[in-house]
C-alpha cells in the first residue's frame, strides 16, 4: 500500500505544481496589463539569445564526464565499498561540473574584454 500512495501523491504534488505555475504566470500578465505594460514585450526579453549558453553547458556536461570518469577509476582501484563511492562519485562530479563553468567563465570573460565597448553583440 505505501508505495501507491506515493506514486499518487507524487501525481497531485505535480499537478499543483504545474497548475500554480500557470495561474502565477496568468496573475503576473493580468497586473502587467492593468498598468499598461504589453506583455509580449516582456516575453521576448526573456527569450533573448545567449551567445555562451552551448558553450556553458558543453563544458559542464563535459565535466561532468570526466568527474564521472575519475570517480569510476578510483572506486575501482581504490575498491572502496558502496557507501564510500557514492561519496567519490558526488564529490567528483561537483568539482569538475564547477571547473567546467569556471573554464566557461574565464572564456567567456576573455572574449568580452577583448570586444570593442561599442560592438558587444547579445
Amino acid at each position: 500500500m505505501g508505495p501507491e500512495i506515493v506514486f499518487i501523491f507524487l501525481i497531485i504534488c505535480a499537478s499543483a505544481m504545474i497548475f500554480g505555475i500557470r495561474y502565477m504566470s496568468n496573475k503576473e500578465k493580468m497586473a502587467m496589463i492593468e498598468r499598461g505594460i504589453d506583455p509580449g514585450i516582456y516575453k521576448s526579453r526573456i527569450s533573448a539569445p545567449k551567445p555562451f549558453l552551448s558553450l556553458k553547458i558543453g563544458l559542464l556536461l563535459v565535466g561532468l564526464g570526466i568527474g564521472l570518469l575519475v570517480a569510476l577509476f578510483t572506486t575501482v582501484n581504490l575498491y572502496l565499498r558502496r557507501e564510500q563511492s557514492v561519496a567519490v562519485y558526488f564529490g567528483s562530479l561537483s568539482i569538475f561540473g564547477g571547473l567546467g563553468l569556471i573554464v566557461s567563465y574565464l572564456i567567456e570573460k576573455k572574449w568580452l574584454d577583448e570586444q570593442p565597448q561599442g560592438k558587444l553583440q547579445s
